[in-house]
């Protein structure tokens, strides 16, 4: 009898002390603090370095930056100059013309302790001013119909000046940090064109900045590659709480 009061005594202290320690677990917070960088990136769309020097139609570069205001948004802007030739069978025509873009940035990424890449998504006003010059074209001649020199050439060499564009442009794209504050990044473009000033009886076949045009097609299509460099200005507290169970 002795002996199984003991017993009982000692399983409810044993559940005592179970009792007792999990009322002492409490829920402590660990704060962390990271800087994040706020600066000026610069960088240059290497695409169209690539292009100018392996296409001999082409001829053009790209200066882009971002500056970023809160934890996700970026002011965003490029600009840039651009000589395009087209070439058929029919035409070869020569555009030339600068033009800028600006707008901004919402990254959607959640970086990793004090890490700073980007996947985001971009919005734009571009607005370009150009020349046209229309080199060649050739004719199609009714009296000649039946033999194969049915057409024929008129070199012409005449240049259409004061042509401008504005569109409005969807980007997508990604930056990632390869080292210390220099970044890589690729995108692809969507652009719709608001109003353009076209030469009388022709067309725009191309406009800087907003890329070929085909039947006088209003939305037009790109992508970028490019290389930057972050110059940090100030630094913010990033503070990241952590919750964790403490005896």
């Amino acid at each position: 009898m002795y002996a199984s009061y003991i017993k009982s005594m000692a399983i409810l202290l044993l559940f005592s002390t179970i009792a007792f320690a999990q009322e002492e677990k409490k829920t402590v917070t660990d704060t962390l603090v990271y800087k994040q960088k706020y600066g000026l990136r610069l960088g240059a769309d290497i695409s169209k370095l690539g292009r100018t020097f392996f296409d001999d139609n082409y001829t053009g570069f790209e200066i882009m930056g971002d500056y970023r205001l809160t934890k996700k948004i970026y002011l965003a802007g490029e600009i840039g100059n651009e000589e395009r030739t087209i070439e058929n069978e029919v035409l070869s025509n020569t555009t030339k013309g600068s033009y800028f873009k600006g707008g901004i940035d919402l990254n959607f990424y959640k970086n990793w302790l004090d890490m700073e890449n980007m996947i985001y998504v971009g919005f734009r006003a571009g607005a370009s001013t150009f020349s046209q010059t229309l080199n060649s074209y050739r004719v199609y001649d009714v009296n000649h119909q039946y033999w194969n020199d049915d057409l024929f050439s008129v070199e012409e060499g005449e240049e259409f000046k004061g042509l401008t564009a504005i569109w409005a442009e969807i980007q997508i794209g990604i930056k990632a940090e390869m080292f210390n504050n220099f970044y890589a990044g690729i995108n692809v473009q969507l652009k719709g064109l608001v109003t353009e000033i076209a030469p009388d009886n022709f067309e725009n076949l191309y406009i800087p900045g907003f890329n070929r045009t085909f039947d006088s097609g209003r939305f037009g299509v790109g992508f970028g590659f490019n290389l930057s460099y972050l110059v940090p200005i100030f630094k913010k507290d990033k503070i990241v709480v952590q919750e964790k169970e403490a005896e």
